[in-house]
């Protein structure tokens, strides 16, 4: 399907954008159409002969009323006027004044109309017996009038009767048949339209059908391929861990054993609720999932970087407040995430977590000093940061990582923290 307007319509390839469907002069030309063709229809009636139909080729007659000529034309024009909400005044209207004023402008915007129909609702079935009227209506009165007003005569070929059925044809044709068979093509054109709409609109919604499909076993195929790896080595790095600090009897040992296998168990956690996340995705917090980390737990984490001889301390700035529990698991992935930035580029360097308080935001920074020595490389992908900026916009706030002029890093983030609305509770009044 090609680009969308902006009423939603599909755009029609080759034309400028001035005459795109939903383009401000062709709502502009929808609005002020019914208005154009009423006044039109008005303003050409004024051409018709002015005399009754059955009398359409008397050399003389007497000049109607002009109360008569424009309470006819009025009528008319109002009736082309309202067509695309209520057709029936026209069809009632063109033909009376047909026969009354031989205004014959009416009858063949009526007979449009009765084969295009209303958009969205064509009524095929009033289509054909408006056509049989109307070519009645004006077939016979002229072929009268030819026959009786002198337009025919006795030698001419075929007869004055054949010549006055030729004549009530060709004014059918002109004033009925052709209009109604336009409107016809037009109807049918909008039908093929509507339908090939239908049918790109069913072909997109396959397409993102089977675009989600492909998505969702793609996540399922990472799914395994982090479980039968990652998890496998994690659990076996765990379980080498708990025999170690089974085995071993140097405290200090058994103590990192201890860590290590604390750590490894939180990582295998955290790395089954990322699994169980991508093989359903739609299911954002599932009954086997654990409670995903908030601020009160950020202490814990913060004795975990300890424990493995990462020198932190912690800052509170402003008087700390309920938050919501987003920005209570943003700010955790951040300081998360900015010490295991430490952890891998600076080793043992003295980190400090300041945590400011604000009424409507809450500020996090991890800021480290040089390390003391060169931090061994560790394998890494790089994108850890560029998640956290992901995560950060959109939540509504904005991630800085830069480094210091003394050879330290800092990481900011700021995160909309507004707080909760208190419960209010309503009673009944007795």
């Amino acid at each position: 399907m090609g680009r969308g307007t902006a009423d939603g319509a599909a755009a029609v390839p080759g034309l400028p954008s001035w005459l795109q469907p939903g383009s401000l002069l062709r709502r502009v030309a929808h609005r002020l159409f019914p208005y154009a063709l009423g006044c039109s229809v008005t303003v050409f009636s004024l051409i018709a002969p002015m005399k009754p139909a059955v009398f359409l080729f008397a050399l003389q007659w007497a000049d109607p009323p002009t109360a008569l000529i424009a309470l006819a034309m009025v009528a008319t024009g109002a009736a082309a006027a309202l067509v695309r909400w209520r057709r029936w005044p026209l069809f009632i209207i063109s033909p009376a004044v047909w026969l009354a004023l031989s205004m014959s402008v009416g009858v063949f915007v009526a007979a449009y109309y009765a084969g295009a129909g209303r958009p969205g609702r064509p009524d095929p079935g009033r289509a054909w017996p408006f056509f049989l009227v109307a070519a009645l209506l004006v077939g016979v009165p002229v072929a009268w009038s030819a026959v009786h007003d002198d337009l025919l005569y006795e030698g001419m070929t075929g007869g004055v009767v054949t010549g006055g059925v030729i004549t009530g044809l060709a004014w059918v044709s002109m004033a009925v048949l052709l209009p109604f068979v336009f409107g016809l093509w037009v109807r049918a054109r909008r039908q093929v339209v509507a339908q090939l709409r239908e049918r790109a609109e069913r072909l997109e919604r396959e397409q993102h059908e089977r675009a989600e499909h492909a998505r969702a076993e793609e996540r399922r195929r990472i799914a395994r391929e982090m479980h039968d790896v990652v998890a496998h080595r994690v659990a076996l790095m765990v379980l080498h861990a708990g025999a170690l600090e089974v085995s071993t009897a140097d405290p200090r040992t058994a103590e990192e054993a201890a860590l290590i296998r604390t750590t490894g168990r939180e990582a295998m956690q955290e790395l089954r609720e990322v699994l169980g996340m991508l093989r359903a995705p739609d299911m954002a917090a599932g009954p086997d999932l654990a409670p995903q980390p908030t601020m009160d737990e950020l202490d814990r984490l913060l004795d975990s970087s300890r424990a493995a001889g990462l020198p932190v301390r912690r800052v509170d700035v402003g008087e700390p407040h309920q938050v919501p529990l987003s920005a209570q698991r943003t700010a955790y992935r951040v300081v998360q995430e900015g010490l295991t930035n430490v952890a891998k580029h600076a080793g043992a360097a003295p980190t400090t977590v300041t945590l400011h308080h604000g009424p409507r935001e809450l500020v996090v920074a991890v800021e480290n000093a040089a390390p003391p020595l060169p931090a061994p490389p560790l394998p890494g992908s790089g994108l850890g940061l560029v998640g956290l900026a992901e995560r950060l916009a959109l939540a509504g706030g904005e991630v800085q990582a830069r480094p210091r002029l003394d050879g330290g890093f800092l990481l900011y983030a700021r995160i909309p923290a507004d707080p909760p609305e208190p419960a209010v509770n309503r009673e009944v009044p007795a």
